[in-house]
């Protein structure tokens, strides 16, 4: 392994605080992992890590070092870019992250004909419905549903977003149906939840403007899929796009509660550091995904509605 690919290693243990994590990330074993930080440390002569048995921490050294490094990555990501643009044939690694749901439905299926054009390019998806940190976790997209906050990434839309709150026949059968918001705070919501998540809360859209509502429920996931089955087997309410749940309101699985009141819209679309959309391979990426996308957020739409036609 060279030098470079060792600083690598370096610095993705240092970004995650493990030896382990940061060679898996890097597709090796720790042992592996380790040795390569050993080897920067007797080239060095210093110590890179204070070790304990339930944390990895960098030194002094270690930090001075841990900065240059990164530097130094990126220049050489950044002059692979320009001649990558240059030769019009992008390559290299893109990091993609996206909801669980969303990635397996929407995202996944046109990763394969991505690859297939560009064979130079090597996607690296990881899905989780836990919020990312961009930086921290390196990622070069992140496909994202929700509200955006105030960042110093960039977004490209793909769709605007519309939720629904939705229960099978069952569940409200065996509980009134909610008929306001309030409602709501007396039934057993499915909560989309993952460690050290913030105060959860679901907000209505109503006539006086959006309305905060802090529910709870007996079942909480960190899928979004999960909780669908849930609300699918009847065990409570829920709260999800409603492109995904268009085909069960259809075949009548699922029923729409709140219709005049539903949750606030949100946005689909996907995220990226400023830096990284002069990358030629990751403009391919989002020129070639986010068309796709749209057409298979429309397809699922239209599918939803030719089911309900054939009834």
């Amino acid at each position: 392994m060279s030098y470079l690919e060792s600083l690598k290693v370096f610095v993705r243990v240092t970004e995650l605080g493990s030896i382990t994590a940061g060679g898996r990330d890097l597709r090796m074993t720790p042992a592996v992992a380790s040795k390569r930080i050993k080897e920067l440390e007797t080239r060095l002569g210093v110590r890179l890590f204070n070790r304990t048995t339930r944390k990895l921490t960098a030194t002094e050294a270690g930090e001075v070092y841990f900065e240059y490094a990164v530097r130094v990555i990126e220049a050489l990501e950044a002059s692979e870019a320009v001649i990558a643009g240059i030769s019009g044939r992008p390559r290299g690694v893109i990091r993609v992250s996206a909801p669980l749901g969303v990635g397996r439905r929407i995202i996944a299926p046109h990763i394969p004909e991505f690859q297939r054009r560009y064979p130079d390019v090597e996607i690296r998806l990881r899905l989780s419905d836990r919020k990312l940190d961009m930086m921290n976790d390196r990622q070069d997209v992140a496909f994202f549903i929700g509200v955006l906050e105030d960042s110093n990434l960039k977004f490209r839309k793909i769709a605007d977003c519309d939720r629904l709150f939705c229960a099978a026949p069952a569940y409200l059968k065996a509980h009134p149906p909610p008929t306001t918001p309030e409602d709501l705070l007396g039934h057993h919501c499915l909560l989309l939840r993952y460690p050290r998540a913030p105060e959860y809360f679901w907000t209505a859209s109503t006539p006086d403007g959006p309305r905060k509502l802090e529910v709870s429920g007996n079942f909480d996931a960190d899928d979004g899929d999960v909780l669908l089955s849930w609300a699918l087997a009847g065990h409570g309410i829920a709260n999800v796009p409603r492109f995904e749940a268009v085909r069960y309101l259809a075949t009548g699985a699922l029923v729409e509660v709140l219709a005049d009141t539903p949750p606030v819209p949100v946005s689909f679309g996907c995220l990226y550091p400023h830096r990284r959309f002069q990358d030629p391979k990751v403009q391919t990426f989002l020129e070639f995904m986010l068309p796709a996308c749209q057409r298979s957020v429309a397809a699922a739409a239209q599918a939803g509605g030719n089911a309900q036609s054939a009834e």
